[in-house]
């Protein structure tokens, strides 16, 4: 490989990020999310200075080998419409790292990204709980619909203090979906204090935001997060990555239509 040379996803890539049960290494998934067709594998590299160039292209040419990877193929069309930094920008650090940092920042990504846990197995009669961290309320209400189908005893907080008073009550959830943007409260610093909680650390958790850059997906994946699903959703893919998350069977139980299948304001 020459650090010139210009990388996308594979179809079977773009399933490791969107099809909600990953089987790469954290590291594996960063470098995915990294990879947008645009950066050459030098300005990939160079925003990942903590990481060994050896160890990078050890890492890359697995993701090729494993066909998760492959050399972009040029479309000329395509390419007019390529939004790039523009020079003041650049003046700011070096063309690698800039170049870098616009990729990762540039909004309207969309990712669907869920690590397996082992299959747990549910005693007779034992009920799981979850946590809906989440400000508006007609989402709130949709998700706890979806939810409590799916067999949790669902609980909803949308403040500081709501999610402060949720996390201390028993039993400690099974699961959080937590939003990014908050009216008083950050999504980041949240998953943080939950990961150094000693009875919240090992807590399975869905980054269900908006807040659609890879920058922001990286963040949550390297801050402990389970999964990252970005808004809008479908239904049955939340369900999916949430089934992944928390150890349950593949087979869902079968949900009624909803009164109201997809809150206008949610989208």
């Amino acid at each position: 490989m020459h650090d010139k040379e210009v990388y996308s996803l594979t179809p079977l890539g773009e399933y490791q990020l969107r099809g909600c049960m990953t089987t790469a290494s954290p590291a594996a998934v960063e470098l995915l999310v990294r990879v947008d067709g645009i950066l050459s594998i030098g300005q990939i590299k160079a925003g990942m200075k903590p990481f060994a160039p050896d160890h990078f292209d050890a890492a890359f040419s697995r993701l090729v080998d494993k066909g998760l990877l492959h050399i972009r193929i040029d479309d000329p069309f395509a390419d007019q419409f390529t939004i790039k930094p523009t020079k003041k920008a650049l003046t700011r650090a070096t063309a690698q790292a800039d170049a870098g940092a616009a990729s990762l920042q540039k909004a309207g990504y969309f990712v669907r990204i869920a690590r397996k846990r082992p299959l747990r197995v549910l005693a007779e009669g034992e009920e799981l709980s979850a946590l809906i961290v989440e400000d508006e309320p007609y989402l709130a209400k949709f998700l706890q619909h979806y939810l409590t189908f799916e067999g949790f005893d669902v609980r909803i907080a949308g403040a500081r203090a709501e999610i402060v008073a949720e996390l201390r009550k028993l039993p400690v959830p099974d699961l959080v979906l937590l939003d990014v943007m908050l009216p008083d409260a950050d999504g980041f610093d949240i998953l943080l204090r939950m990961r150094q909680h000693p009875a919240l650390k090992n807590v399975p958790v869905i980054m269900l935001t908006g807040k659609a850059t890879r920058e922001a997906v990286i963040k949550g994946l390297a801050g402990g997060a389970d999964g990252y699903v970005t808004k809008p959703f479908e239904a049955d893919a939340l369900l999916k990555a949430v089934r992944t998350v928390a150890g349950l069977p593949d087979d869902p139980p079968a949900i009624p239509p909803s009164t109201d299948p997809w809150p206008e304001k949610a989208r």
